[in-house]
């Protein structure tokens, strides 16, 4: 081609080749085997002119190499780079990588659980180190030239994404920020914001997945793809794709009613042929079982997959019944590499432990091929099985949701059992950003040609709905960002009241409010166009129909509040009847899910909160622990008696009787089924209605019928005009409501904060106090209980063990309902303590009520959660793992996370209890070393 090229342009050629050698891109690019994409590259020379990059790209993409030219160009310039991360598995993972491309001299990594080399050019981190570098203000940020933000989409999450908008906000000027994203759908305003606190700030957005993505339903024996011409292959091209006619015709029959000898078409009785050809129909529709489905992937060479199932029971359950399938994935070749590398990983691991661990039923799962991964593992056993599966010795991995967010494990398959999930409140569908971010698992660049995301048919399968998962791609990035109470005070420390809540006000959670109100401005002028309209609509030649429409409505009103005061009454005779209620009374209860007679074990605690989680954990009277005829404990609501409830009749309770065991609720059940099986409850009769004795009811009802506009013709129009006026009068009220609400949000949190943390002395205008800068150290979402503790000197009196229980309170948060037993608690002054922790965080509750600082809206004190106290006690007075996960029922992937969390908190202790006249300091760093041995020791890297 160079031949057809004239002098000049052959010239030109020649210099923009020479001028690109000169940039530090050009050696980068060399170390590949690879050629960059065109995104890659635009991000690359963007950050090479000095700007800030967001790169928002598919799972898989090689968002990464951004991120790792930016330790490049800071190794080039002799300046360093942070690289940080949202979880410790992925710091392990990118220092790992960085290692083996720079050496361990040049490359640090900071996490919760390691410090190595933190001095280093290159320091790979979690989010949450880097935030509290910069509010220390460590010398380590010295000569920082970029930082590195990995999965920024992270800023999006509930409990830790505040985290990420500190840092952004935070860091100092001279640092070029490079935000790597997955897709997100509003991409452009993150850019916007980052463009506003940042300064120059490139978007880089790609929409193309490396690998094609084929889209299938696998439907008894059969695999249906789901679009009919996937011709864009999961968004490289724009044709329209329409959904698979067979799997519609597949979901009609499916969903057409079972035949019964009762029913009638057109009134006759279905044909014999009919049925026949509906059954044959049928015998083709079934859900595969897991061993089915790997059987079935293996044979088409769509393996290795990765199987997503919504709960950490069903993956081990998955493996377990390939297991009994007699399921091998693996030669004997790879069955001894798997058991070499197993045994190298697991070396350090006791051999008493090893059995405790599941060890061997996992090791045979490995050496088929087969595993789980999931928060309830043992982060050792999740690393062995990550590794595995990237050499391609593990072909099918059961996992939670989890697995998705970050972990280099790409595979050729996915595979999504349900579309639903339990998302802490509810089972929900899963969104399209979900879906995309499951899939996206799908397609190993570099070795696969195309990936393949396959849906289990389930029954009542929507085909258009996954049509419309897989089609779109809305994953928008939605601010957080809350202040705390340990940010409040760092703010001030640093800044002043004043700046710091100029500060706030450039969060992108205030970015977002404040653009959302411009839209809302202009639908409340639409909604005042629209009220000049109804108001003529409603013009009455008669009278002043506005007036008329008033009475009518004011009617309505006390009829409605009149039938809420009626139910109110009942809802108290039934919380009264509640109070009365004794162990071993038998009752019947009248409605919901545990509807029918049950016997009460607990009258439940009396009116009040039941974990501290305001504005959402409210209940208005006790709730009595029951056990129900069919053999279930429940803790029941004042929602399951509308109308008061007595006891039938009186039994014992066994001094032996459990409510966990199967055993003792089945003999229990079936005594009570024995004494009272055979009554009847009384029906509970109806007052009279309130409204019918109302004199302002009568009032109005009269008021109504004088009205001149009463006898008009149209007065039923007029009153439609009238009614369609209230409304939009009072969406725009709420409208205005909001844009008033919606204006410096974060700023009057901040100014609440900063109002109860005078009220506790920890500030005195923009003085920080000793008790302030106490609080400073301590992160946490119950930093100030925490440092409330320390105030008090509620810890110190207690032993390493003790001590490490009560900490263990302010960072554990049970899995389970709130029906659960009461949790067993270590004895003598660490009972008392941690009863010294509950009455404080009342206060402290009752504080920020006082203060309006609600936690339903993210920011305030949960109740400290007691479940984790036993566990953490008996671990540091040196129990085997053995009793203590078996007194705990926990998985010891669970265990260990949560210890670690308490070491973190411990740690943070030592640091800011006094270090005069006070055991904390010295008894927290005791437990620290207590806490971390065996298991919670094991760690990936140092």
């Amino acid at each position: 081609m160079t031949e057809d090229l004239t002098p000049a342009e052959a010239y030109a050629a020649a210099l923009a080749r020479n001028a690109e050698r000169a940039t530090a891109l050009a050696p980068f690019r060399e170390m590949y085997d690879f050629d960059l994409d065109p995104f890659q590259i635009e991000a690359c020379k963007a950050l090479e002119a000095g700007k800030g990059v967001l790169v928002a790209a598919p799972t898989g993409s090689g968002k990464t190499i951004v991120g790792e030219f930016a330790v490049h160009l800071a190794l080039t310039q002799g300046r360093k780079c942070f690289y940080t991360t949202p979880i410790k598995a992925l710091s392990n993972q990118k220092y790992a990588d960085l290692v083996k491309r720079y050496g361990a001299d040049k490359v640090g990594l900071l996490t919760g659980d390691n410090s190595v080399n933190g001095d280093a050019p290159i320091v790979v981190m979690t989010t949450e180190v880097l935030r509290n570098m910069l509010y220390a203000g460590s010398q380590a940020l010295s000569g920082l030239g970029y930082v590195v933000m990995d999965e920024v989409h992270y800023l999006s999450d509930r409990f830790r994404g505040a985290v990420w908008e500190e840092v952004i906000i935070h860091l100092p000027e001279s640092v070029t920020l490079v935000s790597l994203s997955a897709t997100v759908s509003n991409a452009e305003e993150f850019g916007d914001w980052l463009d506003t606190v940042r300064g120059d700030t490139e978007v880089i957005v790609s929409e193309s997945r490396p690998v094609p993505l084929w889209q299938h339903v696998l439907a008894g024996r059969r695999m249906y793809d789901l679009f009919e011409e996937e011709t864009d292959h999961g968004g490289r091209g724009a044709s329209r794709r329409e959904v698979n006619p067979d799997l519609l015709r597949l979901a009609r029959t499916e969903n057409t009613r079972t035949y019964n000898p009762r029913d009638r078409r057109r009134g006759k009785m279905v044909r014999e042929a009919d049925r026949e050809r509906e059954r044959r129909q049928r015998s083709r529709i079934w859900t595969p079982g897991r061993p089915e489905v790997i059987d079935r992937l293996d044979a088409e060479g769509l393996l290795p997959a990765i199987t997503f199932i919504f709960s950490r029971a069903g993956c081990e359950a998955a493996v377990q019944q390939c297991l009994y399938a007699g399921l091998r994935l693996n030669d004997d070749e790879a069955r001894q590499r798997v058991r070499e590398i197993v045994e190298e990983r697991t070396s350090s691991i006791p051999a008493e432990d090893l059995h405790v661990l599941g060890y061997y039923e996992w090791l045979e799962a490995l050496e088929r091929g087969i595993a789980a991964h999931h928060a309830g593992m043992l982060p050792t056993f999740k690393e062995v099985v990550e590794e595995l599966f990237v050499r391609g010795l593990v072909k099918a991995v059961f996992a939670t949701e989890t697995l998705a967010l970050g972990i280099n494990m790409p595979a050729r398959s996915v595979v999504l059992e349900k579309l639903v999930k339990w998302n802490g409140e509810q089972h929900a569908d899963i969104t399209p950003g979900e879906y995309t971010q499951l899939t996206g698992r799908a397609g190993r660049r570099g070795i696969d040609v195309e990936g393949h995301a396959v849906v289990l048919w389930q029954r009542g399968l929507d085909p258009g709905h996954l049509a419309g998962l897989a089609g779109t791609r809305t994953y928008p990035l939605r601010s957080s960002f809350k202040p705390s109470y340990n940010m409040a005070v760092n703010l001030v420390d640093q800044f002043g009241r004043h700046r710091s809540r100029e500060l706030l006000e450039t969060s992108f959670a205030q970015f977002q409010a404040d653009r959302s109100v411009v839209g809302i401005s202009r639908q409340v002028q639409k909604n005042e166009e629209g009220l000049e309209g109804y108001r003529e609509g409603m013009t009455c030649h008669l009278g002043d129909f506005e007036e008329y429409a008033l009475l009518r409505r004011d009617l309505k009103d006390r009829e409605t509040e009149l039938a809420k005061q009626g139910a109110a009454q009942r809802r108290a005779q039934a919380a009264s009847s509640l109070e009365k209620l004794k162990p071993g009374d038998v009752i019947h209860v009248p409605t919901g899910k545990f509807a029918g007679l049950a016997l009460v074990l607990d009258p439940g605690i009396p009116a009040g909160r039941t974990n501290g989680h305001r504005g959402f954990e409210h209940h208005d009277g006790p709730r009595p622990l029951v056990l129900t005829a069919e053999r279930q404990v429940k803790r029941l609501a004042s929602i399951d008696f509308p109308v008061p409830v007595e006891a039938l009749e009186r039994m014992r309770i066994p001094k032996s009787f459990n409510p966990r065991s199967p055993q003792s609720r089945r003999d229990l059940a079936s005594a009570l089924r024995s004494k009272a099986g055979h009554i009847n409850p009384d029906r509970h009769r109806k007052n009279r209605s309130a409204a019918a004795d109302d004199r302002e009811i009568a009032r109005l009802r009269t008021a109504i019928r004088a009205h001149p506009c009463h006898g008009c013709d149209e007065r039923e129009d007029h009153a439609r005009w009238a009614e369609r006026y209230h409304r939009l009068q009072r969406d725009t009220r709420q409208l205005e409501r909001r844009i008033e609400g919606r204006t410096n949000t974060i700023a009057r949190t901040f100014d609440r904060i900063v109002a109860l943390l005078t009220e506790l002395d920890y500030l005195r205008g923009d003085e920080v106090t000793d008790n302030g800068k106490r609080l400073a150290r301590l992160y946490g979402e119950l930093d100030l209980l925490a440092s409330e503790c320390l105030r008090d000197r509620v810890w110190e009196s207690l032993t390493p063990p003790e001590l490490a229980a009560c900490v263990s309170a302010l960072v554990y948060e049970s899995r389970q309902a709130d029906d659960a037993v009461a949790p067993k608690l270590p004895t003598g002054n660490a009972k008392a303590a941690l009863g010294e922790m509950v009455r404080i965080w009342g206060r402290l509750d009752a504080l920020e009520e006082e203060f309006k600082i609600n936690q339903a809206e993210g920011v305030g004190q949960r109740e400290p959660d007691l479940g984790f106290a036993w566990a953490a006690y008996q671990w540091a007075s040196d129990k085997s793992l053995d009793q203590v996960l078996r007194e705990a029922e926990m998985p010891a992937g669970d265990f260990v996370r949560w210890c670690k969390q308490v070491i973190d908190v411990l740690g943070q202790i030592a640091a800011a209890a006094p270090k005069e006249n006070s055991t904390v300091a010295k008894n927290a760093r005791k437990a620290v070393d207590s806490l971390l041995r065996g298991v919670v020791a094991y760690s990936s890297v140092g």
